[in-house]
């Protein structure tokens, strides 16, 4: 390890700089200090290590959970590798806690839950995909080396022997973190074709970490970018959705695009990248839908809100119907009429595809389908009644279609995108007036369907519906009235239909 002073280096990670009380070490004093720090404040590493030792087994705190301590933080979450085999480990973990689990058993992994740890052990393994199998094939190690090499990068194949604390990088991943660089500890192609997933962790571990994959990984997801079809869709939706929520998505995703590999998994999103006409009359869809979720991240980070995949999935995807509907138009104008529509049918049919959740599926697509709503509101201005449909027609996603609707602005006229947000502040500003006297987000009928049915003096049926629906109508037009009021307008309208009133009113 080069014997560099960490505050004269301006090239490392940002997690890997010091904090004030680390001033002044070197590279190796510094990680020397994480890695006591780490046994210091977590005592269940070296416990659980005594435990194994005791019953004649080696455990090492291995991968991510030696990264991330490394690089100055850790989750709630340890991961461990071991000689022992399963029934083995769950015996000893039972002696610190019942609270064991083994659905990760046929991986050779057993999973606990001690104090506020998340602990999962996993024998030595070497896993390897065959050509034409979406599920590894499990073979037990022997060694800790062996284990070691078949982990995706080399900042994740390091171990620490969790009773002695013996530093294990056999494949220079602290050197590695130290550069900012992801390298497989195996050739690439031979490790991307055992697991081809590692292809997309690359992608997340560059938004994640903020590193960059070597030359020889890129050329190797770029020739390889076709074995991400043999990995089941459950796997590449969770990697998507991991690379989604970290502060920085743009250069994983990115690396997608440019690899190849979101032609497989993705393919709307390099599909955006559209030949830009002669006189450059509109904006380049791929960089924008990018900067719109960089803005979105942003504007959900200022309003208080944790990491949202929904939010983030529909800035990403909220512009993927404008392929199929552009069109240009004379005097070299280009069109994207009704983009909004396709692009919600196109978002429903790839999130059902990548398997993710039914709420998850409809929400974006609602977003996606409104996200043009509000344009046109500062030129022409609003009626109350357009305001209340706005927010009835967004209904519990509100909150979102404010934070896409304000991120989707991306014009470099500075005058123009002022006047925009002034436009949204406005009509935020009607939303919240008009919630506090109307309870705007739970809007009703002034009647239910009951009192309907007394007014009108009929029974269930279609024509109970046809009448909410109108009542519907005029509170969204004409805002609440007294129940007296509704009836009469009720009546009137149900006159109109040519029927007659058999409870006294008419």
């Amino acid at each position: 390890m080069p014997e560099k002073n960490v505050t004269s280096t301006t090239t490392l990670p940002t997690a890997l700089r010091p904090s004030p009380d680390e001033s002044g070490m070197t590279v190796p004093q510094l990680l020397e200090h994480r890695i006591d720090a780490l046994f210091e404040h977590i005592p269940l590493v070296a416990e659980l290590g005594e435990a194994f030792a005791r019953a004649g087994h080696d455990l090492y705190l291995v991968g991510g959970s030696v990264r991330d301590a490394l690089m100055g933080h850790l989750g709630h979450d340890l991961d461990f590798t071991t000689d022992a085999r399963p029934n083995d480990t769950e015996a000893i973990l039972r002696k610190r806690t019942h609270a064991t689990w083994d659905i990760g058993r046929a991986f050779g992994t057993i999973g606990a839950q001690v104090d506020d740890w998340v602990v999962e052990v996993t024998t030595y393994r070497a896993d390897a995909y065959h050509p034409d199998s979406r599920k590894p094939e499990i073979v037990y190690g022997n060694t800790l080396e062996d284990d070691l090499i078949r982990r995706d990068f080399t900042v994740n194949a390091m171990a620490l022997h969790a009773a002695t604390r013996t530093f294990s990088d056999p494949y220079a991943g602290l050197a590695d973190i130290v550069a900012g660089v992801l390298r497989t500890p195996f050739p690439p192609q031979r490790s991307f074709s055992d697991d081809p997933l590692r292809m997309m962790r690359a992608a997340r571990f560059t938004s994640q970490l903020g590193f960059t994959v070597t030359d020889d990984v890129r050329d190797a997801m770029t020739d390889m970018a076709a074995r991400i079809e043999i990995i089941s869709a459950e796997r590449v939706r969770d990697e998507i959705s991991k690379t989604l929520l970290t502060d920085h998505p743009r250069q994983g995703l990115d690396l997608l695009v440019t690899t190849g590999i979101a032609d497989y998994v993705l393919p709307e999103l390099p599909a955006l990248r559209l030949e830009r006409d002669e006189h450059h009359r509109h904006k380049d869809v791929y960089e924008h839908s990018l900067t719109v979720l960089d803005q979105s991240i942003d504007l959900e980070k200022r309003r208080g809100h944790d990491p949202d995949l929904t939010g983030r999935l529909a800035a990403l995807l909220h512009d993927i119907g404008k392929p199929s509907t552009r069109r240009f138009e004379p005097g070299g104008k280009v069109s994207f009429h009704h983009h909004d529509v396709v692009g919600a049918k196109m978002a429903r049919k790839r999130l059902k595809a990548l398997s993710y959740p039914g709420q998850v599926v409809k929400d974006v697509s609602k977003l996606v389908e409104l996200h043009l709503r509000f344009h046109g509101y500062g030129d022409q201005g609003w009626t109350d009644s357009a305001v209340r449909r706005y927010v009835r027609d967004a209904g519990d996603q509100l909150e979102r279609l404010h934070i896409l609707t304000r991120s989707d602005c991306t014009t470099r006229n500075r005058r123009k995108a002022e006047r925009l947000e002034f436009a949204y502040d406005d009509l935020e500003a009607r939303i919240a007036d008009l919630t506090a006297k109307e309870e705007l987000a739970a809007i009703r009928p002034d009647l239910d369907g009951q009192q309907i049915m007394a007014t009108l003096g009929i029974g269930p049926g279609p024509e109970v519906g046809k009448a909410y629906k109108f009542l519907l109508n005029l509170r969204l037009d004409e805002g609440p009235r007294t129940p007296e009021e509704a009836k009469s307008a009720l009546l009137s309208w149900w006159a109109k239909q040519g029927h007659e009133a058999t409870d006294g009113h008419s």
